[in-house]
């Protein structure tokens, strides 16, 4: 029998770490490595990055409970930049931002649309991974030295031989009480999105004959369906009693005759003259999934470590949702469809449970890290798998400067690590980032008040204090004194993003039931539009060296290169025009 030649194409991309899975955790993760100047490609299976926060699904971004414990970074970074372009929350608007911010990263070749479906070992190593670009119909081949699986479903794991779990855990395993007895393969199960749009004028429903017949509340009990309210139908969800990779198919299915019944139930059998206006306006034939395959890593994490906070000495991430876990009867289980296990906020998650134990250049980040079925249940919210998506990517921006492995940054690594985090405004609880030399030795002074908060190290309102400074638009000012002229070449500072807005867990608000007249999200009132920096000149005069006027960002790192003995801060103008001062949370110059 003859072989012939394949008719398509095979584009071969040489980098310093590869991605695969766009989601959140993936996006963030190579961000964050490209811009520590790392040479990453990210290979994602969707036309869109995002995973379940995308248009494709549509889930809110959720994180940590709790005041002031908005989870920062890329993630503060994204949602700022959403609340700029896309006031009115529509998602394609959203899916661009997400976008843009790979496909313009320099360092960084997206490859959209492409399904990785090999690996090529060397040794326990992984060498590279191919994969499927449908749009091209091309073969993609990336060699790398490092590898990070943010694909959710952990799709490197059966392609090379990483440990990995799927379902839960025996309850005696690990002493996790909210555990079953007996282990099991049973996962949470995965779900169909539905949005709604009011109209000026009645809006009829026609079900398609394939839908579920929904007659009274009894045919869904302890399910929330009402129209325009502010829930997203989180609880149409199937699967976790079935295979939640290769049944999927069958699961979308059932998951789509639940969601258009449940459409016909509230339009036309409920006697709701207030549903009349409401139209369907979206549903997701992508299922949202929340568990399946879990990569072993140097450390599983478990039940209790999160209710003892985590306090590990190698954490670069936190969580804080609480263990939410879900039936995996789904809508075929009578019963609530979740329990909300108290878990604390915040907790940290460890450096350890982020890397293969088995495959020694495979990091992973998102839903699939090492932890067991209980831990999953908080660790899994999109918010939380950002900034462990951000650590990853770190890591391995260090690992490939330092021509090493992920276990090998284990140890005096795992500091520079932190502190790399907490300069790009990633929050790491009961850490301080420090604070650079020049900082230290010059002179912080203001117009009024007191600014020694803002070389703290901690730049958000946690503890006892408020770690903030306050200073007044229109004449106020802070200013470093040094001895004599130095060198300063960069500045960094830190705004207040209002990290309660929206509520205190959920970052990403975009609708899921649109009104007429919906109110626009636009920026924070509290972050500062307009500021600028002056530097004192050799006469005793000041002049501006950087003056920026439609700032978004809460952290800011601008490059200075001047020589002078003073430097003075002053805030111009914050988003809500009427503002009359600013809250500054760090001051960095270096």
């Amino acid at each position: 029998m003859s072989r012939t030649k394949s008719p398509f194409r095979n584009e071969l991309h040489q980098v310093d770490f590869c991605v695969v899975g766009g989601g959140m955790a993936g996006l963030c993760a190579a961000v964050a490595a490209a811009r520590h100047g790392a040479r990453v490609a990210l290979m994602q299976d969707r036309p869109v990055l995002g995973g379940n926060a995308s248009s494709e699904v549509r889930m809110w971004v959720c994180g940590a409970h709790g005041r002031n414990l908005r989870e920062t970074g890329l993630v503060e970074e994204l949602m700022l930049e959403n609340n700029y372009r896309n006031p009115d929350q529509v998602f394609s608007l959203w899916d661009s931002i997400l976008y843009e911010q790979a496909r313009f990263e320099p360092n960084l070749v997206l490859l959209l649309n492409c399904s990785c479906n090999a690996a090529r070992m060397k040794g326990r190593r992984i060498a590279s991974i191919t994969g499927w670009q449908t749009t091209t119909q091309k073969w993609h081949t990336v060699e790398a030295p490092l590898f990070a699986d943010c694909s959710g479903d952990s799709v490197l794991a059966p392609l090379t031989g990483a440990d990995f779990r799927v379902g839960r855990e025996a309850r005696a395993e690990f002493g996790e009480d909210i555990e079953p007895e007996q282990a099991d393969r049973f996962t949470m199960g995965m779900s169909c999105l539905i949005q709604m749009r009011e109209s000026d004028r009645p809006q009829p429903f026609i079900p398609p004959a394939w839908a579920n017949v929904y007659r009274s509340p009894a045919d869904l009990p302890n399910r929330a369906m009402t129209i325009g309210g502010s829930g997203n139908f989180w609880w149409l969800e199937l699967g976790g009693e079935q295979d939640s990779i290769h049944d999927t198919e069958e699961i979308r299915d059932e998951l789509l005759k639940a969601a258009f019944g449940v459409w016909d139930y509230l339009k036309n059998r409920v006697n709701d003259p207030a549903a009349a206006n409401w139209a369907l306006d979206w549903v997701g034939f992508l299922p949202g999934k929340r568990e399946s395959r879990r990569y072993l890593g140097a450390h599983i994490m478990t039940q209790n470590d999160v209710r003892a906070e985590g306090r590990f000495e190698d954490l670069v991430a936190y969580g804080g949702w609480s263990m939410d876990d879900h039936h995996p009867g789904g809508l075929r289980w009578p019963g609530v469809p979740t329990i909300f296990h108290p878990a604390p906020s915040p907790y940290g998650i460890p450096y350890r449970s982020l890397y293969s134990r088995n495959v020694p250049n495979l990091f992973f980040a998102g839903r699939n890290i090492s932890v067991t079925h209980a831990a999953l249940s908080s660790t899994r919210v999109m918010a939380t798998c950002a900034v462990i998506g951000q650590a990853v990517g770190t890591a391995a921006a260090l690992a490939t400067r330092e021509k090493c492995l992920p276990a090998d940054l284990a140890g005096a690594g795992v500091r520079e690590l932190q502190q790399t985090l907490l300069d790009d405004d990633c929050y790491l609880p009961w850490l301080r980032r420090d604070i650079p030399a020049l900082a230290q030795r010059a002179a912080l002074a203001a117009a009024a008040g007191d600014p020694a908060a803002l070389r703290n190290g901690v730049d958000r309102p946690v503890g006892e204090t408020g770690n903030d400074f306050v200073c007044a638009l229109g004449g106020g000012w802070v200013e470093y004194r040094l001895p004599a002229p130095a060198a300063v070449d960069a500045t960094r500072l830190v705004f207040d993003s209002n990290l309660n807005r929206n509520g205190t867990s959920c970052h990403h608000n975009i609708l899921s039931s649109y009104p007429l007249k919906a109110p626009a999200n636009g920026m924070p009132g509290t972050l500062v539009r307009a500021f600028r920096i002056e530097a004192r000149t050799a006469e005793g005069g000041w002049h501006t060296v950087v003056r920026v006027t439609d700032n978004r960002r809460r952290l800011v790192k601008l490059p200075l290169d001047i020589t002078t003995d003073a430097l003075r801060l002053i805030p111009e103008a914050l988003w809500d025009a009427a503002a009359t001062e600013a809250r500054l949370f760090a001051w960095d110059i270096a």
